[in-house]
């Protein structure tokens, strides 16, 4: 039944050989890395709007200045990331290019940031999908967590059959999304060109500032600024993930990415430079608490406010009944949670680098059946739905945990690759590489200033707000990660072959586990025999006089060549009792090796686990960590075994002839 159930939700397994047909051409790669970026300019704004309304009304002239600000920062980091996949085309991204020139550390500290953030992206775009969503059926706001939940599992579902195959699912939400923004932006413009500018259904409210927002002049107003700008940068999310992905890009590697990387920067910036236009230009009001509008006409306790995208289609369209708004609010929702795809392709992609470099578990470096990497995407989606969970999907709270891991990686990788242009400056002599070396070291430079500031503004305007938390998760996982690294060292360093080569052990005893005498007792022994020991003991353990007595007359009547060994325990515990006759043999002889046969039954069915083999893998669990002992599993195969032999074979693909 499971093996039917993950063919039905993963498909068939690929082989190996096949990795090479899962390479993305640009025009899937856009929408698999960059729907995060694409799809953050339907919230950017409104959460520009949102902070700027804390003080009501008087603050909402700062609002152009702030999204441009927004615009220059997203060009920049553009700009910057096609230097980064062109001059590391091997894929890790800010990670390897801080830990290639700024040491490991630094890396560590990007490779903590951006798991942090990949884990914020899948929670608060399926959230900000959801909200949408909401917006067009408020009926559903009672069930926002669960909606939430369902979208992640689909999620995982579909990126569990690979890469290549959910590109291709997900391209045609985000092209439509694209193409209903700039329809919808077109569509404004053009009835503002001929005098009939769009007007919010929130344009006529007004909003009550909130305590201590009345008034605010000099560092106070600035800090305010400083807050919605650092909220506005949520546009920037995801625009690392081309760079971390750009082993999936079909050749020319680097310079497919650096072209995704170009179409992305001038989408996201049309977008989203349109929607702040327009939602100033139809005042559009957006504030955390419905019951701060004066004027809203619904019940503020229950009903959500429409988003800002929600409402901008309704004012451009012509009303909420429009076939154009159902289909923008149809495409942001798709596009919103779909954006949650980039952190799935990028958290597996960087966790399988982590793993590589032993700084995270190496099951995670495991490509599954799709040749996908299934248990970073499995990890992902259970960290998300908890985060989801915690917070009960309010994107609000959920976008204050955001964009920190974001910046952290921006500076980082913009330092080193300063670095990286002026180790190569020492040795080129060709003056139109250099020129173009100084070019890039400007551009990155320049970059790393621009992050590095809003880094710092980022963290003080949010830090209270929630963003403590992801300062503490990053330190967390940087420690975790340094940890698993010296874990797989000291491991390598202690299984290192010693340089006299093998050595053979004095003597080997065999002792085969007895509790009764049956077909999977004389397997071991007759295993064991095979073997030729130096000595040969057949164990048990002696709990009533009436079972030793049966065993004893079995024993005799089916004339076993091996004489049987009893060892008392009068309080019944036959793990305790085995495990001082392993001690006792090897106190006597420690330079020999004892090998302890243990008859097990191979069951087919999950309860008949339940009702065998219980004592077997307690003792199992005990001897293993007995110095100069081995454990072998004799295995006896019940007939309940044989159906699920049976099945496998007849899933078993037949191999391929080579050349």
């Amino acid at each position: 039944m499971f093996d039917a159930l993950k063919r039905l939700v993963v498909g068939r397994p690929l082989r190996s050989d096949r990795l090479s047909e899962q390479l993305l051409a640009k025009r899937i790669a856009l929408p698999v890395f960059a729907s995060d970026p694409l799809s953050s300019v339907a919230y950017a704004t409104q959460e520009i709007l949102l902070v700027l309304a804390l003080g009501g009304l008087a603050y909402l002239y700062l609002a152009p200045w702030i999204g441009l600000a927004v615009i220059v920062l997203l060009a920049v980091v553009v700009l910057s990331y096609r230097q980064v996949v062109r001059a590391y085309p091997s894929g890790g991204g800010s990670y390897e290019v801080a830990t290639t020139n700024l040491g490991p550390s630094a890396g560590l500290v990007v490779a903590a940031a951006l798991l942090v953030d990949y884990i914020m992206t899948v929670a608060v775009s399926v959230a900000a999908g959801v909200d949408n969503i909401i917006s067009a059926f408020p009926d559903l706001n009672p069930w926002r967590v669960p909606i939430n939940l369902g979208f992640v599992a689909l999620l995982t579902a579909m990126n569990l059959r690979g890469v290549r195959e959910s590109g291709r699912i997900f391209a045609v939400p985000t092209y439509l999304f694209v193409l209903g923004v700039l329809a919808l932006i077109v569509t404004g413009f053009v009835r503002i060109a001929f005098g009939d500018a769009p007007v919010a259904e929130s344009a006529s409210w007004s909003i009550m500032p909130e305590p201590g927002h009345v008034g605010l002049t000099g560092l106070t107003l600035i800090f305010l600024a400083l807050r919605a700008f650092s909220s506005g940068c949520t546009a920037l999310t995801g625009a690392e993930a081309i760079s971390n992905g750009v082993p999936a890009f079909k050749p020319p590697k680097g310079e497919n990415a650096a072209r995704t990387m170009a179409a992305m920067g001038l989408l996201s910036i049309t977008m989203f430079g349109g929607i702040t236009a327009l939602a100033l230009i139809a005042k559009v009001r957006y504030v955390e608490n419905p019951c701060d509008l004066v004027g809203f006409p619904g019940d503020c306790t229950s009903e959500a406010q429409r988003t800002v995208i929600a409402q901008l289609a309704a004012a451009v369209f012509g009303g909420t009944s429009s076939p154009m708004f159902f289909f923008i609010q149809a495409a942001t929702a798709l596009i919103l949670i779909l954006a949650a795809n980039t952190a799935f392709n990028g958290f597996p992609l960087l966790g399988s680098i982590l793993a590589e470099h032993r700084y995270l578990p190496r099951q995670l470096h495991t490509r599954g059946d799709r040749l996908a990497f299934s248990n970073g995407i499995l990890l992902l989606a259970l960290v998300a739905g908890a985060l989801i969970y915690a917070y009960k999907g309010s994107v609000t709270s959920l976008i204050q945990l955001y964009i920190l891991g974001v910046f952290t990686s921006f500076t980082l990788s913009q330092v080193g690759m300063v670095r990286h242009w002026n180790r190569l400056l020492r040795t080129e002599r060709d003056p139109a590489r250099r020129r173009r070396m100084h070019r890039s070291r400007i551009i990155n430079a320049f970059g790393a200033c621009f992050t590095g500031l809003v880094l710092v503004i980022v963290t003080i305007t949010k830090f209270t707000h929630g963003a403590y938390l992801v300062v503490i998760a990053i330190p967390i996982l940087f420690v975790m990660m340094r940890g698993i690294r010296r874990h797989y060292d000291r491991v390598a360093e202690e299984l290192t072959p010693d340089p006299g080569g093998m050595v053979l052990p004095s003597r080997i005893h065999a002792v085969v586990l007895v509790s009764r005498l049956h077909r999977p007792t004389i397997r071991a022994l007759a295993y064991a025999r095979a073997t030729r020991p130096d000595t040969l003991t057949a164990l048990t353990v002696a709990i009533t006089p009436e079972e030793v007595r049966q065993l004893e007359a079995e024993w005799d009547e089916h004339d076993i060549p091996v004489p049987l060994t009893l060892v008392d325990s009068p309080y019944r515990d036959i793990t305790g009792s085995v495990l001082r006759f392993i001690a006792r043999l090897h106190k006597e002889q420690p330079r020999d090796l004892i090998a302890v046969y243990i008859p097990e039954y191979v069951v087919g069915r999950w309860w008949e686990h339940l009702l065998h083999n219980q004592s077997a893998l307690r003792l199992k669990a005990r001897l293993l960590f007995q110095r100069g002992v081995m454990v072998i599993s004799v295995p006896w195969q019940l007939e309940s075994s044989h159906a699920d032999t049976r099945r496998a074979e007849d899933l078993r693909e037949p191999a391929r002839p080579t050349r």
